[in-house]
């Protein structure tokens, strides 16, 4: 048995369906009552009360552990998901962790996600940490702009970074659960290029066929918006690569490929496939 966390996510959804359809019995857990592919099991549990997960890893050898944003809030104690799925018999862990925790160790999320890197680490499981730059599918917090008014509005337009569609992270996470040679791996995912929001909105407009105009945001503004759905320090840090990001974080990682044996699909790939969200 393999327990999905976050299974109704970007992440979550795609990589619950692939291990489904693999053959692998399968328990999603998300916060709220969800459909789930045929076969699945799901069960409610909420991670900041990790004994809520007792019933969901119940028989499971592996994990694949997404934290929320409630997790980096203070007083949050990630790291006993962990102590909870050793206690559970889970012999596995695999863990979406972020890039910034080796590009920006300082940022108050980041000081949190190395805690429960290191936690995993300590916990005496096999383990894989995964290390993603920005998601494909943030492109969706557009989505009522474009559908309504045909207009993207985003800070740093002419700022890119190498975006990555959560479907590949599904895919590396699903090799990393299954694969013992993955145990010990911590792999940085990317997509294949650098691309900035103006060009994203470009993507759109190609999958839509009709144009979509963009709107250069202030910093204050994205984080008024951003804030509506994600812890302010959450949405600084976010913001700080996205307007200024380094060197490390312009890289084009090379470990989607080596897992996979395949790039990274595109971002105009991802709208292609997501085109309806906009429509």
């Amino acid at each position: 048995m393999i327990v999905v966390t976050g299974a109704t996510g970007n992440v979550g959804r795609p990589l619950t369906r692939a291990l489904a359809e693999a053959g692998q019995q399968v328990t999603a857990v998300s916060r709220h009552a969800a459909a789930v592919p045929d076969g699945v099991r799901h069960v409610v549990a909420d991670l900041t009360e990790p004994p809520s997960l007792e019933p969901a890893l119940a028989g499971a050898k592996a994990l694949f552990l997404l934290l929320s944003g409630d997790l980096h809030a203070a007083g949050a104690r990630p790291a006993d998901v962990i102590a909870q799925a050793a206690a559970g018999g889970v012999r596995r862990v695999v863990l979406l962790s972020s890039q910034g925790v080796a590009t920006r160790p300082f940022g108050p999320t980041r000081i949190t996600m190395r805690a429960v890197e290191d936690a995993l680490r300590d916990s005496g499981l096999e383990w894989a940490i995964l290390r993603p730059g920005g998601f494909a599918s943030n492109a969706l917090w557009w989505a009522e702009s474009i559908r309504t008014q045909r207009v993207v509005a985003a800070p740093f337009g002419d700022i890119g970074v190498p975006i990555i569609d959560p479907a590949d992270i599904a895919d590396v996470a699903m090799a990393c659960l299954l694969d013992h040679r993955h145990n010990g791996g911590v792999y940085e995912l990317t997509g294949p290029e650098v691309i900035t929001p103006r060009r994203q909105a470009e993507a759109i407009a190609a999958a839509l066929g009709s144009p979509v105009r963009f709107h250069d945001l202030t910093r204050d503004e994205a984080k008024a918006a951003m804030t509506q759905s994600l812890p302010a320090e959450l949405a600084e840090d976010t913001l700080d690569i996205l307007g200024s990001p380094s060197p490390a974080e312009l890289r084009v990682s090379p470990d989607v490929r080596r897992i996979l044996g395949r790039a990274p699909r595109s971002f105009a790939d991802w709208a292609a496939d997501n085109v309806a969200a906009f429509r």
